[in-house]
C-alpha cells in the first residue's frame, strides 16, 4: 500500500477515468479534514487544504465584497465554500467563496477562487456546467472576472452582476498591505458616492 504524504505536495494529485459512482465511493473514504475533493469529466483532483495566503486574500476578497453589497442595501447570501455537485453534469466543486444575489437558489450566482498553486480540474469548465453566472479568480496578485455566455466564459473587465462596483477601488483595497486599513479606506470611498 502507497501512502501519499499531501503536506509534500503543492499541486493536486489527479486521477482519472473514473466513473461518478467510484468518485463518490473515494469520496466517502477520503473525507479527512484538510483535503479537498473535486470532480469533472472522470478526473478526480485531491488537493490539500491552501494556507495562509490563500486564507488571508480570500477573506479579503470576501470582506470586502461584503461591505460593498451591505452599503448598496443587496439582497444576499454568503454561501461560503458551499459543495456544488451535479451528476448529470459528472462535476463537484467547492469555490473558495461563493454568493447568492437574491433568495433561494439552488447554486450561487457568484463563485470566488483564490489560485495559489497552478494545475488541476478545469474550474471554470466545472462552474460551467454549474451554470454560476459569474466566476472572480485571484491569481498572482490579480482578480479576473468571468462571466458564463452560451459557449463558456468570457474575461470581462467590469463585473455584469455588480455593474456599480468600481473594481479599480476594489483591486487597491485588495492589495493593500493592512487588512483594516483595507477595508476602512474602501467603506470610506463606498460613501462618498
Amino acid at each position: 500500500m502507497t501512502t501519499v504524504v499531501l503536506e509534500a505536495v503543492a499541486e493536486p494529485i489527479l486521477v482519472d477515468e473514473l466513473s461518478w459512482q467510484d468518485f463518490k465511493a473515494i469520496e466517502r473514504l477520503i473525507d479527512r479534514p484538510g483535503i479537498r475533493l473535486s470532480f469533472l469529466n472522470g478526473i478526480l483532483e485531491i488537493r490539500k487544504m491552501p494556507g495562509r495566503q490563500h486564507g488571508t486574500v480570500k477573506k479579503r476578497i470576501a470582506a470586502l465584497l461584503e461591505i460593498y453589497l451591505e452599503l448598496k442595501e443587496f439582497d444576499f447570501t454568503p454561501t461560503g465554500s458551499m459543495t456544488l455537485e451535479s451528476e448529470a453534469t459528472s462535476v463537484k466543486r467547492e469555490a473558495d467563496e461563493s454568493y447568492e444575489l437574491g433568495s433561494d437558489r439552488p447554486y450561487p450566482d457568484l463563485a470566488i477562487e483564490v489560485a495559489v498553486t497552478s494545475g488541476g480540474i478545469d474550474k471554470l469548465e466545472a462552474y460551467k456546467r454549474l451554470t454560476i453566472p459569474e466566476v472572480w479568480i485571484w491569481q498572482d496578485g490579480k482578480l479576473s472576472l468571468f462571466a458564463l455566455r452560451a459557449e463558456g466564459y468570457e474575461l470581462i473587465t467590469q463585473s455584469e452582476l455588480l455593474p456599480d462596483l468600481d473594481m479599480e477601488l476594489f483591486n487597491r483595497c485588495l492589495n493593500y498591505t493592512k487588512h483594516t486599513e483595507a477595508l476602512k479606506e474602501f467603506r470610506r470611498k463606498l460613501r462618498e458616492e
